[in-house]
């Protein structure tokens, strides 16, 4: 994997944390959204598709 494509993975996985952290905390001042942790998990299984298929598309 070429180092720009290392950089690029990282920053999506930073702002992809920081996307899940702003769910739960909107989520969590706000009950009557939805519960927090349901929320966030989904962020965070979107995050983890999302890393894998650049890291997989990076790696051709």
């Amino acid at each position: 994997m070429s180092m720009l494509a290392l950089v690029v993975v990282l920053l999506l996985l930073l702002v992809g944390l920081m996307a899940v952290g702003v769910l739960g905390h909107a989520v969590y001042r706000h009950p009557a959204l939805k519960a927090p942790l349901p929320l966030a998990l989904t962020g965070a299984m979107l995050l983890t598709a999302t890393v894998s298929t650049v890291t997989t598309v990076a790696a051709r």
